[in-house]
């Protein structure tokens, strides 16, 4: 197994699993984490948001970094990373610091993915008292993120779907794009090809282990690795069920089989 960007490389298709932020035990994402190693996935991610639902149903996140560094201290081979940071929550330099701590903390398995944020982000935004701004202004912050996190021996991923946002992967190392159909994601990496030939693309989506079985997601999945995904990250509907993790490895054996 080689490494790049300090994280490990092998071939064919990679899985990643999205952990359970909003739950208020952070032995659950640590949990879940260790199923995910155990199960030979290739990585694990922490969204970045305060909260999820309206009030008074409203429940909390475990803060971004915070559990990214425990996430990176309690495993060793996975890679950790963020799906995704948002540029506008934190000052650059203080972003690109954060991700150099968890690197160091990971022992050299970080991938950092950034983003603007978008319409949905914008109650987080105003509830810290920072201003949502325009897309221009998002996009900007996007870049200044970007160039402070970029070089430090970790693959820097942007994650979004605008045009604006996808133009942003020139100066980075891969693009995420979350929840497009196998058609618009063909449409997107072409898109994408244009600005960063080298650039790694992943997509990730939300999915129902239990219920889709392994001949369901493999069938499913299948087409964005015709279009050109390196990685696939999966978004449990049932997050902090750990019994996903064996059911996703499964998955990505018969992905690679069919390679």
């Amino acid at each position: 197994m080689s490494r790049a960007n300090g994280v490990n490389t092998v071939s064919g298709v990679r899985i990643g699993l999205t952990l359970p932020s909003f739950v208020e035990d952070p032995e659950i994402p640590i949990s879940v984490a260790h199923a995910a190693e155990l199960a030979e996935l290739d990585g694990v991610f922490v969204y970045d948001h305060l909260w999820r639902g309206d009030p008074p149903n409203r429940r909390p996140a475990l803060e971004c970094f915070a559990l990214l560094g425990a996430v990176a201290a309690e495993t060793t081979r996975i890679a950790v990373g963020t799906l995704v940071a948002r540029a506008t929550l934190r000052p650059a330099a203080t972003l690109a610091n954060a991700f150099e701590t968890a690197q160091r903390v990971s022992r050299g398995r970080l991938i950092a993915g950034i983003g603007a944020g978008d319409k949905q982000s914008r109650a987080e935004n105003e509830a810290l008292g920072l201003s949502f701004g325009t897309m221009a202004d998002r996009i900007d912050s996007l870049h200044d993120a970007v160039r402070a996190a970029h070089g430090k021996d970790f693959p820097v991923w942007i994650g979004g779907r605008a045009a604006q946002v996808r133009e942003v992967v020139a100066i980075a190392d891969g693009w995420n794009s979350w929840g497009a159909d196998p058609e618009t994601f063909a449409a997107e990496v072409e898109l994408v090809r244009d600005v960063a030939p080298r650039a790694t693309i992943t997509w990730g989506g939300l999915v129902r282990p239990s219920v889709e079985g392994v001949d369901g997601l493999t069938a499913r999945l299948r087409p964005y690795l015709a279009c050109g995904a390196d990685w696939l990250i999966l978004g449990p509907v049932d997050s902090s069920n750990a019994a996903n993790a064996p059911l996703l490895g499964d998955v990505r054996k018969r992905l690679r089989q069919q390679q």
